[in-house]
């Protein structure tokens, strides 16, 4: 195996690099003026009010379910597509969590499945406080039907589109709240942009925002209109919860915000490369990724689905044999309900078939801006080697 192809990578250049090494020359590597200039140009990209930066995804998860209130005895749903970080932010609050099937075509979380659950659980009073659409792959779920269901049975609606930032939906940039209370990003080295390790809350509440930046750092507060009784000095700061050292860098921020110069030219090229995909793969016994009309996607992943009756093959077969040919393949996701911690919480298999049977079918193929023309037909070539399936015409190998 002379290469290999993984299926995601960061694009870093000169201008990132200059831009840490100015804040590496700077006064300030932690806490500085490059996180504000970070989370504003994100909040301006989303056209969204104020934004959080924080160490990761998950922290941002978690800081968002305890700004929206979440405690013991609540409940948080997401879907059970995800990476675990989408559920486990409702443990770490001491809330209980379920999951919502998904829709068999967009693989997020099914509105008609969401709907049937919530009238259900309002009989019983088991609503949740907290529901958690995650946009996977960076197609937006169906945002105005889920916040509309929110509004009618009160819940806080927390997008999970650490896969998104860039994509659009009906129209407008996935992250700006018009159908939900927040958003969270990730900017992991896979993601669209990143910051190495990184995450970020956005909201157009204030209320929300001025806890979420309290939560990020240890539950204080230098505001002397939030502290209790007077402020003793410039130096005075009060701890008024229980809060974390969920802080980013300086030097992280600076990486992000030079990223956010290129992320549109990013997703250009995403959309470009799951095009080209699309064509590619017509003649081979695959399903391909489904575009809901509403929305733009992002394109974190390119997944398609095994038709595992029309190839003489197992789903793991087909990924190890891709993986021996030096194509970086990898499966997003394992069903978080089907996770020993979760099984040890009461779920388990049958729970949420439509989830399961993805999981049993899907592939995420190599998709990064950094892809060339000739990778992208080294996987396809690939594919269809270990599938075993013949290609009426290969116009597309020369001419693409």
């Amino acid at each position: 195996m002379s290469k290999f192809i993984p299926y995601g990578r960061q694009n870093i250049n000169q201008q990132d690099i200059d831009a840490v090494i100015e804040v590496l020359r700077s006064d300030w590597l932690t806490q500085g003026p490059a996180i504000e200039g970070f989370e504003q140009s994100v909040a301006e990209y989303c056209g969204v009010k104020y934004a959080v930066a924080v160490s990761s995804a998950t922290a941002a998860l978690h800081i968002a379910c305890l700004a929206a209130g979440l405690g013991a005895g609540d409940i948080l749903w997401t879907s059970p597509n995800t990476f675990v970080a989408s559920a486990n932010c409702g443990l770490y609050c001491g809330a209980n969590v379920d999951f919502v099937d998904i829709d068999p075509q967009t693989y997020n979380l099914s509105v008609a499945a969401l709907e049937q659950k919530l009238t259900q659980a309002e009989r019983e009073g088991k609503l949740p406080k907290v529901v958690v659409p995650v946009h996977l792959a960076g197609q937006s779920c169906e945002m105005e039907k889920i916040g509309a269901l929110s509004r009618k049975y009160g819940c806080t609606v927390l997008e999970d589109a650490s896969h998104a930032i860039g994509a659009k939906y009906q129209g407008s940039p996935v992250g700006n709240c018009q159908f939900s209370d927040m958003a969270v990003f990730s900017f992991h080295p896979v993601k669209i942009i990143t910051t190495g390790e990184g995450g970020m809350v956005v909201t157009n509440r204030s209320d929300l925002y001025e806890k979420l930046i309290r939560l990020r750092t240890h539950g204080i507060t230098r505001n002397p209109d939030l502290m209790q009784g007077e402020s003793q000095g410039l130096w005075y700061y009060q701890q008024l919860e229980l809060g974390f050292n969920y802080r980013i860098t300086d030097i992280q921020a600076a990486l992000g915000a030079s990223q956010m110069q290129r992320l549109d030219k990013f997703v250009s090229r995403r959309r470009l490369l799951s095009d080209r995909y699309n064509q590619m793969l017509a003649n081979l016994p695959v399903t391909l990724p489904w575009q809901h009309s509403d929305t733009e996607s992002s394109w974190h992943l390119y997944v398609i689905r095994l038709q595992l009756d029309k190839i003489a093959k197992t789903h793991r077969q087909v990924f190890e044999e891709l993986r021996q040919a030096g194509i970086g393949v990898n499966l997003h996701y394992i069903p978080v309900h089907t996770q020993p911690y979760y099984e040890k919480l009461g779920f388990k298999l049958g729970d949420f078939p439509q989830a399961e049977q993805y999981y049993q079918e899907a592939i995420s193929l190599p998709l990064y801006y950094d892809l060339t023309e000739a990778d992208q037909k080294a996987v396809i070539l690939a594919l269809n080697a270990v599938i075993k399936k013949q290609i009426v015409g290969k116009t597309w190998l020369s001419n693409s």
